[in-house]
């Protein structure tokens, strides 16, 4: 590992503190440079042992047809809630469902777990510590829990499987 590495080890991070002190005191003053190029590199030293390694996209062609997907949903599901929520509320039925996890890294199960949220009438609830499980709070529970715990593991989950290879 070269100086530069092991002086700057998160230079991307190191640069954004450096323009957000800036944009945060509105100067372009030598001072101020000095001080947020002093701040963007003390502070990611710091904070580069509490860094967790996680997997990378192995297919980030996959990433694309992945977020197709989910805007996609979120527009179907958008109109599916407003018709909910504008028709009688008895038609409404709430409640929780647990999803079995087979991803095991903590960023593809925040990246499912965003993915729930982001859907209109879902909401992720919790992951269990073993990771083992993630609640998902459903605004209209369908009669078959099971098919919504299917259309999860089917239409995110192996996809997220797939972009990190996991």
């Amino acid at each position: 590992m070269s100086m530069l590495a092991r002086l700057v080890p998160m230079p991307l991070h190191s640069f954004m503190l450096l323009i957000v002190w800036l944009m945060i005191n509105a100067s372009l003053s030598v001072g101020h440079i000095l001080l947020g190029t002093l701040l963007g590199i003390i502070i990611p030293l710091l904070c580069a042992p509490l860094k967790v390694p996680q997997p990378s996209i192995k297919k980030p062609l996959k990433v694309v047809s992945y977020v197709l997907l989910v805007i996609k949903d979120i527009i179907v599901a958008n109109i599916e809630v407003a018709k909910l929520v504008l028709g009688p509320m008895n038609k409404i039925n709430p409640g929780f469902i647990a999803v079995p996890l087979d991803l095991k890294d903590n960023f593809p199960i925040t990246v499912l777990a965003s993915t729930v949220t982001m859907t209109p009438g879902t909401v992720s609830a919790e992951v269990t510590k073993d990771k083992a499980w993630l609640y998902v709070h459903v605004l209209n529970m369908p009669l078959d829990e099971q098919e919504l715990v299917d259309v999860i593991k089917q239409r995110y989950e192996s996809r997220i499987k797939e972009i990190f290879a996991c």
